[in-house]
């Protein structure tokens, strides 16, 4: 199911603070109604796989709770992370501050298998998500 744009911003204000709450430091967060971003700044304290879990169990009780979409709502299994340098802050949060303008031109399918690959991530496309794309007027 897929998170509605009204929605967003209020999820993503709970998001911010399940990561604060875990003592690490969000720089961004955003996406589109089929997946979101989430540049945190890690200490070392913390595996990301526990953030990941911690930030997948309280939005989606919280997802249900606040009755944001219509039908059962689940994450994924699964998720992608990739770490970047200190010089590259700006870049990275800009381009997650502009993803409406961003998947204009690239479905989420492409831009992960194009970071997968920049990364150069050995993958298996059985492995990989169920790819939700959407036509051109928006519809599922």
């Amino acid at each position: 199911m897929l998170i509605p744009k009204e929605k967003k911003d209020e999820l993503y204000k709970y998001i911010t603070g399940i990561v604060k709450k875990r003592g690490q430091k969000l720089l961004a967060i955003n996406g589109m109604s089929d997946h979101i971003h989430v540049f945190v700044g890690m200490k070392p304290d913390l595996a990301i796989s526990d953030l990941v879990r911690d930030i997948k169990a309280g939005s989606s009780g919280f997802i249900y709770k606040k009755r944001m979409v219509k039908r059962k709502f689940s994450w994924q299994e699964g998720f992608g992370a990739f770490s970047y340098s200190r010089s590259d802050i700006d870049a990275v949060i800009h381009y997650i501050q502009n993803q409406e303008y961003h998947h204009r031109t690239i479905t989420f399918h492409d831009e992960y298998i194009k970071m997968l690959k920049e990364f150069a991530v050995e993958y298996d496309d059985r492995y990989l998500f169920e790819w939700i794309e959407k036509d051109q007027a928006g519809n599922k």
